[in-house]
C-alpha cells in the first residue's frame, strides 16, 4: 500500500539517495543533519510502505547494445490477458507492460537491438495466442526520461526543485 504523503526530512532523503546512490546512509545523515538511526528508520518506514521500491543501478539499455526503443500497443483477447501477460513477462527486450484504457489493451516498451530486432520481438507476441494486432511507434529520443523526484519534492513539500530550473 502506497503512503499518502512525504514530509520534507523524506524528500530531502530521498533526492540524496538518489543523488549519491553509492555513499553510506551515515555519510547522508550528516548532511541532513539526522542521526543514522533516524534515516534507517524513515528509510525502513518507506520501504516497508511500497514508496522505495528497490537499491539497485539504474541501467542504460543503449550501453547494452539496444539502442531503439518502441512503444507497442497490443490489442488482445481479455479472457487471455493473463495468459498473454505471463508470455510477455518471458521475453527479456519487453522492458515494462501496463495494461491501459482506450484503443489499445496492453502497452509495452520494447528495447531492441535495431528496428529488424524490434519487428521479431513484435511478432513474437503476435504468434500468442489471444494476441490480434499491434500498434508501434518508434522512440526517437528521450525528452524526459522516467523520473520520480519532482514529484516526490512536490508531494514533500520541497519548494525548491533543481530539475524545474532549466
Amino acid at each position: 500500500m502506497a503512503r499518502q504523503g512525504l514530509d520534507p526530512l523524506d524528500g530531502r532523503m530521498l533526492r540524496l539517495l538518489r543523488e549519491r546512490p553509492r555513499e553510506g546512509l551515515l555519510e547522508i545523515a550528516r548532511r541532513l543533519g539526522v542521526a543514522r538511526g533516524t534515516l534507517q528508520a524513515r528509510l525502513d518506514r518507506l520501504t516497508a510502505s511500497g514508496v522505495v521500491t528497490g537499491y539497485g543501478p539504474d541501467m542504460d539499455v543503449a550501453a547494452l547494445g539496444h539502442v531503439v526503443q518502441a512503444f507497442t500497443t497490443f490489442e488482445v483477447d481479455q479472457p487471455a490477458r493473463a495468459a498473454i501477460v505471463a508470455r510477455l513477462r518471458a521475453v527479456p527486450q519487453i522492458l515494462e507492460a501496463h495494461v491501459v484504457t482506450g484503443p489499445g489493451d496492453i502497452w509495452c516498451r520494447i528495447a531492441g537491438t535495431s528496428n529488424q530486432h524490434v519487428q521479431q520481438v513484435i511478432d513474437q507476441v503476435l504468434e500468442v495466442p489471444g494476441v490480434r494486432r499491434s500498434t508501434t511507434v518508434i522512440a526517437l529520443s528521450p525528452v524526459i526520461p522516467y523520473r520520480v523526484q519532482p514529484l516526490v519534492d512536490e508531494v514533500a513539500g520541497l519548494s525548491e526543485n533543481p530539475e524545474a530550473r532549466g
